[in-house]
């Protein structure tokens, strides 16, 4: 059996205009948006569809615009009764990842992940952290990296994305100095990303302790689709280990790598991207680039992905 996996984007994906072809040409994905803007009481579709850019970027809309996105391509694909074996998403991701395999309902997941991007936004004053990508040095010598700037601040690897591609996350002076020892360790570059803060790292534990207190009152449906942690890389085994892994997850790293390398072994060699951009696509590619990777965000991308898959399952 060809096994297919549902794969989510995180933060940093988006753009103004994303989801608008699935908006206007199908009724499911029209509803997902218009449900959305009823859950929040603002009208973040127009935001999405004709904003300006510094809007969609702050933190607190970034989330649930991506979450609706991804949804509304979820399910445009779905019309094709394509089914995944599995599926996981790249930080925010794995809630949609979750909501799709029914854990959470849209109602639920829109006002969570939109409070998750206020707290995530809050934790860290402006100014005070930041992230750096790390290319071309191997786990070990970034992990070295990161405890040799120690004596600097808190700096700590955030995400592992794919082969040569780790980020760094901390205080200011501790990333940068780790980032110049990586330079000497063989890093090929090191490049400093524009987020507004340390996400992944534990500068972000009051944002975690928040996120702890909305998930208390939230009741969990089912898992019928497996799921992938960030946090462990291996499955969610049971609904009530969820709200734990949710909290750990906002200042843990992303194992993203693992994550699709679990997925490949236990047999897994179709891909598919739902929501913006293709930069999980581009990771899983650099994981294994014999695997078949699609994506879905617009037309063009639906029909090229649904044609090659007609005939897998």
């Amino acid at each position: 059996m060809n096994k297919i996996a549902y794969i989510f984007s995180g933060q940093g994906s988006q753009y103004i205009g994303m989801g608008k072809e699935l908006y206007d040409n199908f009724p499911e994905c029209r509803n997902v948006f218009d449900e959305t803007d009823k859950c929040l009481g603002i009208k973040l579709s127009e935001m999405i569809f004709e904003g300006n850019k510094e809007d969609l970027n702050r933190t607190e809309y970034t989330q649930p615009a991506i979450v609706t996105m991804s949804l509304a391509a979820y399910k445009a694909i779905s019309k094709y009764n394509i089914k995944p074996f599995v599926t996981a998403g790249l930080s925010l991701g794995e809630y949609t990842a979750l909501t799709i395999s029914g854990v959470f309902t849209q109602s639920q997941v829109i006002p969570l992940v939109q409070k998750r991007g206020r707290f995530m936004q809050e934790a860290v004053p402006e100014g005070k952290g930041k992230m750096c990508a790390i290319i071309g040095l191997e786990e070990e010598k970034v992990r070295e990296a990161c405890n040799e700037a120690l004596d600097y601040g808190i700096v700590e690897p955030a995400n592992f994305n794919c082969p040569g591609q780790i980020v760094i996350g901390g205080e200011v002076k501790a990333v940068d100095m780790a980032a110049d020892i990586a330079k000497k360790k063989g890093a090929k570059r090191c490049l400093d990303l524009i987020l507004s803060a340390p996400f992944h790292t534990s500068m972000l534990n009051p944002a975690a302790e928040n996120l702890k207190k909305e998930l208390e009152d939230i009741s969990l449906g089912q898992l019928n689709i497996p799921v992938i942690s960030n946090v462990t890389s291996d499955y969610i085994q049971a609904v009530d280990e969820i709200k734990d892994l949710l909290y750990r997850q906002v200042m843990s790293s992303v194992l993203w790598e693992q994550t699709i390398r679990r997925m490949i072994s236990d047999g897994v060699k179709h891909f598919v991207e739902l929501g913006p951009g293709r930069t999980l696509s581009g990771f899983v590619k650099k994981i294994d680039r014999s695997l078949n990777v699609y994506n879905v965000e617009d037309l063009a991308s639906l029909k090229k992905a649904t044609i090659a898959l007609e005939t897998v399952g």
